[in-house]
């Protein structure tokens, strides 16, 4: 939801390397008062889960979600517990009041992009400016100018000064930030109390959190028919006016000249390939003709008496040849060997008599 880079369901290597970052900022650096969560020395705590939802990734998401995680530990309430031997209570919000967590201190980040090998620093930079950036160094800091996590990634290399600068520039906008963070917080506590309209419906009517919208316009409708007919009366006449419309053929008008009708007229390049197309119908054409002389030439030089059989199927073209009628030569030559065997018989007999 929040960019159409992250895919549903899986996290992209950005939402990794944020998780890890802000695990190293907000829980390593103990701005949590762990011990106020103990319930039972060594058997019931407080748990304590912070979930970020990116609505909309413009850019420097780290920083944003930096901040929205340290003003909701701020902002939470936890129910009051109360412990009788072994027997632990918890109170909900009617019976006691909740009570905030134990914060130390309240660590921020801050990230910096750098642009062709460290010659230009930015900060706060924007989605657009972060695909194009050579490198990015990412300091973790509170009001008291204490470093609480520093990471850098692009690979490029940066010198002692240019952290120390960015190291600088980290404290003021950490001091600025964490006095609009706790002046935010005071205003909720106080308008709670006073039972106004806080949180997320009070952003709503003042368009706090949309975007891209503009305040309601009182439109004025009185005398609206004399405003129309003064400004048709100021505005210049046509300069042609056609009464009765053209009929061409009935069912069909026009009313005026039009422009030149282009209906049905070529490119150039369509022009072109039509006469391309042409030319290469105009070649298989004479090809086929050609073809068609060979084969029947090729008939015409087959025998009369050799009866050529087609198979109507068009993926092969099969030729069926009958067997050959008996020629006179055959005829004759099995009448004299006939002939012969019937003689050879005849004198076998007369030998035998004699």
């Amino acid at each position: 939801m929040a960019a159409p880079g992250f895919e549903p369901g899986r996290q992209s290597e950005l939402l990794v390397k944020l998780n890890r970052l802000i695990e190293r900022c907000l829980r390593n650096s103990k701005c949590i008062d762990t011990e106020s969560l103990c319930v039972v020395a060594g058997e019931k705590v407080w748990q304590i889960r912070l979930d970020l939802h990116l609505l909309n990734h413009d850019g420097n998401i780290i920083d944003a979600a930096s901040i929205a995680g340290i003003v909701a530990l701020c902002h939470f309430r936890r129910p009051d517990v109360s412990v009788q031997g072994e027997e632990v209570t918890v109170y909900t919000p009617e019976e006691r009041d909740p009570v905030p967590l134990s914060i130390h201190h309240m660590p921020i980040c801050v990230s910096f992009a750098f642009f062709q090998q460290g010659t230009y620093l930015l900060v706060d930079p924007s989605e657009r400016e972060e695909c194009v950036m050579d490198g990015l160094l990412v300091i973790a800091m509170n009001k008291h100018r204490e470093i609480c996590t520093i990471q850098s990634s692009g690979g490029i290399m940066l010198v002692t000064d240019q952290v120390l600068r960015c190291s600088k520039i980290t404290a003021v906008k950490v001091a600025e930030i964490t006095e609009l963070i706790q002046k935010a917080l005071e205003n909720d506590q106080k308008v709670r109390k006073e039972g106004g309209k806080f949180g997320f419906a009070e952003s709503i009517p003042n368009q706090k959190i949309t975007a891209f919208k503009m305040e309601s316009a009182a439109v004025d409708t009185n005398n609206v028919e004399e405003q129309a007919e003064e400004i048709i009366t100021k505005a210049d006449p046509p300069s042609e006016v056609f009464a009765k419309p053209i009929l061409h053929t009935p069912g069909t008008a026009q009313i005026g000249e039009g422009i030149e009708n282009s209906w049905g007229d070529l490119e150039e390049s369509e022009r072109e390939e039509a006469v391309e197309e042409e030319g290469e119908s105009e070649a298989t054409a004479f090809e086929c003709q050609k073809m068609e002389t060979e084969d029947t030439s090729t008939i015409g030089e087959t025998k009369k008496d050799e009866p050529i059989v087609l198979s109507d199927s068009e993926e092969e073209e099969v030729v069926i040849l009958e067997p050959p009628k008996k020629t006179r030569t055959q005829t004759n030559l099995k009448q004299e060997n006939t002939s012969k065997k019937a003689f050879n018989k005849r004198r076998k007999k007369k030998r035998a008599a004699h």
